[in-house]
């Protein structure tokens, strides 16, 4: 029996038990992530944006005046997560929240000075922290990569649709 087949079936470990973490797409998955957060902070060193913040003021940035629910639509960030991380970046003075004009209930949300300041601040190292962690990667796989992340994190059509498929809700 070949060592993948005895890691299938579970023998020679006594446990009986033949799940292979390293071959489940979630723990690799996981794994990466682990991976980017590390560099990302690596490299993003003294402005002390998180990925996730960096993503909000990003988002900001590029779509002024969004509420909270069209920022955790367009991040993928969960509802809690998003509001916490707008408390947090609103005493930093890096965002502004105002009650929206076209909805008392919700909050618009733009970035501010300082929080663009600290975005262009950030944007050189988190450019080299993504070349870091496509790095391992040889160049000729990179584009398929991409494309295989889209499809997952459900940012692209499936090859064969026309429609995208439904976003999941955290």
């Amino acid at each position: 029996m070949n060592d993948r087949k005895k890691r299938a079936s579970g023998k020679g470990n006594g446990t009986g038990v033949g799940y292979v973490l390293g071959d489940a797409p979630g723990h690799l998955l996981r794994r990466c992530q682990q991976r980017a957060v590390e560099i990302f902070m690596e490299e993003i060193g003294t402005t002390r944006l998180t990925p996730r913040q960096f993503a909000l003021l990003l988002t900001l940035a590029q779509s002024p005046g969004l509420t909270q629910t069209e920022l955790v639509e367009k991040t993928g960030i969960d509802r809690s997560t998003v509001g916490d991380m707008i408390d947090r970046l609103v005493r930093r003075a890096l965002v502004r929240r105002r009650r929206s004009g076209r909805d008392q209930r919700a909050n618009t949300l733009a970035i501010l000075p300082a929080g663009a300041a600290a975005l262009r601040e950030a944007l050189p190292a988190v450019e080299r922290a993504q070349e870091r962690i496509m790095a391992p990667l040889p160049p000729a796989m990179r584009g398929d990569f991409m494309a295989a992340l889209r499809l997952m994190a459900h940012d692209a059509p499936p090859p064969d649709s026309e429609q995208r498929p439904p976003r999941r809700r955290e």
